[in-house]
């Protein structure tokens, strides 16, 4: 208990100096560039101090659960006598190949889906594309396009780690497609489409991207931590606008085709 306390202590003292210059930049706007007084400042402070309170324990939460979880799931996957199902000493003497690693594939990709459905940013994104599009856009369908994007994607980053292949040519090769979609794409989804790729880089999916990726590299011969380990959160940012990009289009395919057929229908 007194180790908690002081841990509780040290991240709020912290997280206070992170969000003070916030405070300062937004209050000193107030009082000296729009020279007014803050409505209902009681309650502003109050919500200034829950969300530095929701930070200390979101931060703490992350040193004790999702960055030690997402390492040793990692460490897990990645043990030679888990992969190739045999004891300990003989696991060691064989040589392993990217495909022996597919349960790492399999696990970045559910992880990469369900951390991004329950990204919290996604939702409020997707909810308000919805009311602006006067639900030509779906909810459902924007979430789960990206969804997709960012399991594929890490996934692929995953592949990448175990290969050691060389990131840019990943991010490169993504970044032609994306604006080749985006000179045939609807207008109306490309700004939307380009936002998606930020907002799944949340609270939720970081730390846990982040850290497998690090238990990764950790346990793959011939992998650095810090060469490696890091670079799948650029697939988490790059493969939701494929993905967004990729529904918008097949979506105006299929419009355009249940129209051609109800044209073809009508005498």
């Amino acid at each position: 208990m007194i180790n908690f306390l002081q841990d509780f202590a040290g991240t709020f003292a912290s997280t206070i100096k992170d969000v003070l210059p916030i405070g300062v930049i937004i209050f000193g706007f107030q009082f000296l560039v729009i020279r007014k007084k803050v409505t209902h400042l009681g309650r502003i402070l109050t919500g200034f101090f829950l969300v530095i309170l929701g930070l200390t324990f979101f931060l703490m939460g992350l040193e004790q659960a999702l960055f030690p979880l997402g390492r040793l799931m990692a460490d897990q996957l990645t043990e030679p006598a888990f992969l190739l199902q045999k004891t300990h000493h003989l696991a060691e003497a064989v040589q392993l190949h990217w495909t022996d690693y597919y349960w790492v594939y399999i696990f970045a990709f559910a992880i990469g889906f369900s951390t991004t459905i329950a990204e919290p940013s996604l939702l409020a994104v997707a909810i308000k594309a919805q009311e602006v599009s006067g639900g030509t856009i779906s909810l459902w369908g924007l979430r789960i396009a990206v969804a997709l994007g960012v399991a594929i994607g890490i996934s692929l980053g995953s592949y990448r780690i175990v290969t050691g292949l060389p990131i840019h040519w990943f991010i490169i090769v993504g970044y032609i497609i994306v604006v080749i979609q985006t000179v045939y794409s609807p207008k109306m989804i490309i700004s939307l489409a380009y936002d998606s790729g930020g907002v799944t880089t949340s609270t939720v999916t970081v730390p846990l991207v982040a850290a497998l990726g690090l238990g990764l590299a950790s346990k793959v011969p011939g992998r650095s931590e810090l060469i490696d380990g890091f670079g799948l959160i650029a697939f988490a940012s790059l493969f939701p606008i494929i993905a967004v990009l990729f529904y918008a289009q097949f979506s105006q395919w299929m419009n355009r085709r249940h129209k051609s057929r109800n044209n073809q229908q009508t005498p």
